[in-house]
């Protein structure tokens, strides 16, 4: 199903650690690793403190997106956030990030395709950016329970280049749907 006006706004990748990712002009998704060039790319997990558990573990968190209307709700709180500073390597528009299953598949412009894993758990790396920028990504839900706001993190089914203004096409699983968890 398509999103009325869902785009990729901006792609980013970074050879290194560290929170903000330059943005590109295109990324290159890889079958099974990630992003081209990304410090995140591989089948098994690159993240820091996970590798220190057990380096051996599936990737699940290949990709990062994060949608643009999660700046436009940190501006007025003092937060200018621009695409790739939080870590992301997708900054979309249109598509409720947070609302997707688990499994939802998005197809990013003509040939990439990527399957959501789970949710980015903020960490304090935000706040070396803003100080109380985690605490702003995170918040409570109805019935008291976090909701955790930095976007969703996905694994790469179908490769593909993937450039700003390029179309998104949200394909949810089967059902019953599984809500997204921290990955």
């Amino acid at each position: 199903m398509e999103a009325p006006h869902a785009i990729v706004v901006a792609v980013s990748r970074k050879p290194g650690h560290g929170v903000d990712k330059p943005n590109q002009l295109m990324i290159r998704l890889v079958e099974g690793r990630g992003v081209e060039g990304d410090a995140h790319y591989g089948a098994t997990v690159k993240h820091r403190s996970r590798v220190r558990q057990n380096p051996d573990q599936p990737n699940l968190r290949q990709v990062h997106l994060i949608h643009a209307e999660l700046h436009d709700e940190l501006e007025p709180l003092g937060y200018r956030m621009t695409p790739g500073l939080m870590g992301e390597n997708i900054t979309t528009r249109g598509v409720d990030l947070l609302a997707l299953s688990r499994g939802a598949r998005l197809r990013l412009g003509g040939e990439a395709i990527v399957e959501v894993t789970g949710l980015r758990n903020p960490c304090t790396q935000l706040d070396a950016l803003e100080p109380g920028l985690m605490a702003a990504c995170l918040g409570r839900g109805p019935n008291g329970e976090p909701v955790r706001k930095a976007g969703v993190m996905a694994v790469v089914l179908q490769g593909g280049e993937v450039r700003a203004g390029d179309p998104i096409v949200v394909e949810p699983p089967p059902d019953p749907h599984e809500p997204l968890r921290p990955v």
